[in-house]
C-alpha cells in the first residue's frame, strides 16, 4: 500500500513539472494568444496612435493597411511566431522621418494602452516591449523630448501593399495551407 501512495505521488509530481515546464516553454507568441490576438493588439495600437496629436503626424503619409500587415509580421516573427516579416529594415522604414525620441515614447506608450486595453499580462507585455526596444536606434533620428513634429516633406514612404498581401488574402493562403490546397 505504502508504494501504491509513493508511486501515486512521484507520478503526480512528474506531471506538474512536466506541466510547469510546458508552460515555460511555450513562446511569447503563443502566450500572447496567437496570430489573432496580434491582430487586435495592432488594430487596437494603431487606432490609439492615430489619435494621438504627439505622433499622428508622422503617419500622413502611411498606407495604414500595409503598417497593420507589416506590424502583425513583425509581432509574430519576433516573439516566436510562425510568421516571416517581410518589410524592410526599421533604418530604411523610418529614414528622412525625423521620429524624435519624445515620439517614440508616445508611441511606445500608445502601444502599452493597447496591451493593456486588451488584458495582456504583465509578464508578456515587458518581454514584447523588450523585443521591440531596440529598434529604437533604427527609428529615432531626432534628439529631444518634442512630440507632434510635422513630417518632412522628403519623408519617402513605401507603397501601398501588392495585390494578395492585404490581411483578408494572406488569411484566406493560410487557411488553404492548412488544407493542404
Amino acid at each position: 500500500m505504502l508504494k501504491l501512495r509513493v508511486v501515486t505521488v512521484a507520478l503526480c509530481l512528474s506531471a506538474f513539472l512536466l506541466s510547469a515546464a510546458s508552460a515555460q516553454a511555450q513562446s511569447l507568441y503563443d502566450r500572447l494568444g496567437g496570430k489573432d490576438a496580434i491582430k487586435a493588439v495592432v488594430d487596437e495600437f494603431v487606432g490609439i496612435a492615430a489619435a494621438d496629436t504627439r505622433i499622428n503626424k508622422k503617419f500622413a503619409k502611411t498606407d495604414i493597411n500595409r503598417l497593420k500587415f507589416e506590424l502583425v509580421e513583425q509581432i509574430c516573427a519576433a516573439t516566436g511566431g510562425p510568421c516571416k516579416y517581410t518589410g524592410r529594415d526599421m533604418k530604411t522604414a523610418h529614414k528622412n522621418m525625423g521620429v524624435t525620441e519624445g515620439e517614440f515614447g508616445a508611441l511606445v506608450e500608445d502601444l502599452v494602452k493597447a496591451l493593456d486595453k486588451l488584458g495582456v499580462k504583465e509578464k508578456e507585455k515587458n518581454e514584447l516591449l523588450g523585443k521591440l526596444g531596440p529598434m529604437k536606434s533604427d527609428i529615432v533620428e531626432v534628439k529631444g523630448q518634442q512630440t507632434g513634429t510635422p513630417l518632412p516633406a522628403n519623408f519617402k514612404p513605401a507603397p501601398p501593399l501588392k495585390e494578395g498581401k492585404t490581411k483578408s488574402d494572406t488569411g484566406k493562403k493560410e487557411e488553404k495551407k492548412k488544407k493542404g490546397y
